[in-house]
């Protein structure tokens, strides 16, 4: 049988339509697929350690460093002739040049090299240096002495320093800061017995008590110190003096090398090596040098645990608040007016919800616990400021319409005959309500549990107001009574792509960082959104009906 014209052109028309379809999303995929690969290019480019070429220039004066870019220079004044190619090289010794990096004419160039004896340092303070090594010293007392001899010896001597090193961030985080908890719960006892006015029934008044213990924490406190202060000293012991390429020589403590290297004997397993070790301590390091280097672990702990605890405080409160609009609220004009409402708030900037949470969950509720529980601290406020508390639940309102609308979906892909084959069985509402129609909706509530955490992962204009900092020294939460510290200052992923991107005072160095970090938020959102996947379709499958 013969189509006629008209269904001839409605299949040329679905055609096409299929046809724009798979190419849009054909499209969207090589778009994700171009910006992941951006990321990973540059990103990963960071830790991949280059050659270190020995560049001899026509008036005789010697650079060293790493290539990082090559690009044509461009043209002179009245001419469309690019005079020749130039490099961006990676010189490091800030503390001796006062940059990073600085461009090179080729033209200028009259040999390259590549020495085996240079070796990049990398440091707690002023970034890279490159250069060789002259010799080991401790104090006045030469222990090595030329590039080889000194090479061999110095990595049993950066060893021992590398112990040392970690012995002092624990013996401050963890034997010096469990004296300074004490003394502050000490103090938080004096001033609320200050408050109160009692004295103990014994005659011998608690306020005595309280001053005798504080003194003794003191003296330990001043004791443990001088004790600090020693280690320091010993870690400073052992000096490096290195020389650049031009002849200029620094002394540096070994305790204060986080890694030596001679770039151009290592070979591909040891630049995977180095690749590797430079990726682990970026994942879970503390950041040093004003975010610029090291690890960005306290963010990504922060990004997730601010992720989650929003997601507890959201769920309940969008998945009830759609449970009444769909199950038990009488449909009519108020119920409209309702609806508009919440999808008119997933469309107020975020900026505002910060500016609400900064008056309402900060300067109000918290205002009134500090007044009713935390008296003795004022005016230092303990929950009257931003952190991971307020920073969570103003992320919560932020996304509750998400949740709303994707339950109230769930809910009504839930088939009437469902309910009332539940209710037919003698189940009350609450009941045909609690084990009949959430379970079934469940896929539908996770579905907006998922949105929503994408969405908080990657905020960061309200968190600016109620909470998020530059840099957080102690997690929300550590081994100290209650453990969970919500009243805390956090770090967070997107905010450190912002920070070390925009307000650096080195952005040429910190740029590959700022892709590393972008990966990796991609990477976190992607894992948490990939769980709750997997356990909505578990959910799925187990309370599938033939109409759900």
């Amino acid at each position: 049988m013969r189509k006629t014209s008209h269904a001839r052109w409605r299949d040329l028309i679905g055609d096409g339509s299929t046809a724009l379809c798979g190419g849009a999303l054909a499209l969207n995929l090589v778009l994700v697929i171009a910006l992941i690969w951006i990321l990973l290019v540059n990103g990963a480019g960071h830790f991949w350690q280059r050659d270190l070429v020995l560049f001899e220039r026509t008036d005789g004066t010697p650079l060293l460093g790493e290539i990082h870019d090559i690009e044509p220079v461009p043209p002179l004044p009245g001419s469309e002739v690019s005079p020749g190619d130039r490099v961006r090289i990676r010189d490091g010794n800030r503390d001796l040049t006062g940059s990073d990096f600085i461009w090179l004419d080729l033209s200028e160039v009259s040999s390259r090299t590549l020495p085996l004896q240079a070796v990049l340092l990398e440091r707690v303070e002023w970034g890279n240096f490159y250069g060789t090594m002259t010799e080991l010293r401790r104090g006045d007392e030469v222990l090595a002495r030329g590039p080889e001899e000194t090479w061999a010896a110095f990595h049993a001597v950066h060893a021992i320093k590398l112990h040392e090193l970690e012995a002092i961030h624990e013996f401050e985080k963890d034997v010096i800061g469990d004296v300074n908890d004490r003394l502050d719960r000490i103090e938080t006892k004096r001033k609320k017995l200050a408050l109160r006015g009692t004295t103990d029934p014994g005659g011998v008044t608690q306020e005595a008590d309280l001053a005798r213990r504080k003194a003794d924490a003191e003296v330990e406190f001043e004791a443990l110190t001088r004790e600090l202060f020693d280690m320091r000293d010993a870690l400073l012991a052992e000096t490096l003096i290195m020389t650049a390429a031009d002849g200029k020589t620094k002394e540096i403590a070994v305790g204060h090398i986080v890694r030596a290297v001679r770039p151009n004997q290592l070979g591909f397993a040891g630049t995977a090596g180095l690749f590797g070790s430079r990726v682990a301590e970026f994942l879970f390091d503390d950041p040093r040098e004003s975010n610029t280097e090291g690890g960005i672990f306290p963010a990504i702990f922060g990004t997730v645990l601010m992720v989650f605890i929003m997601s507890f405080a959201v769920a309940p409160f969008g998945v009830l608040s759609a449970l009444y609009l769909r199950e038990y609220a009488r449909q009519g004009l108020m119920v409209r007016i309702v609806r508009i409402a919440v999808n008119n708030l997933a469309g107020v900037p975020s900026i505002v919800f910060g500016v609400f949470g900064l008056g309402f969950f900060v300067y109000l509720v918290g205002g009134t616990i500090d007044q009713l529980f935390y008296a003795e601290s004022l005016p230092t406020p303990t929950f009257k400021t931003g952190g991971i508390l307020w920073a969570s639940l103003t992320l919560a309102l932020l996304t509750v319409p998400v949740v709303i609308v994707a339950t109230e979906e769930g809910l009504a892909a839930v088939p009437r005959i469902v309910r009332e084959g539940s209710l037919a069985l003698g189940a009350t509402k609450f009941e045909t309500t609690w084990r009949v129609v959430i379970p079934a909706a469940a896929p539908g509530i996770l579905t907006g549990l998922i949105l929503a955490m994408a969405r908080a992962a990657g905020e960061v204009a309200p968190l600016m107001i109620v909470g998020m900092v530059k840099l957080a020294p102690s997690l929300p939460i550590d081994s100290h009574f209650p453990f969970f510290h919500m009243e805390r200052k956090f770090m967070h992923l997107g905010f450190h792509i912002y920070d070390v991107g925009f307000q650096s005072p080195n952005v040429e160095a910190t740029k590959p960082l700022v892709f590393a970090t972008a990966l990796l938020l991609i990477g976190v959102v992607t894992v948490m959104n990939l769980i709750a996947i997997t356990v909505r379709n578990h959910l799925a499958n187990k309370y599938a009906t033939t109409a759900v």
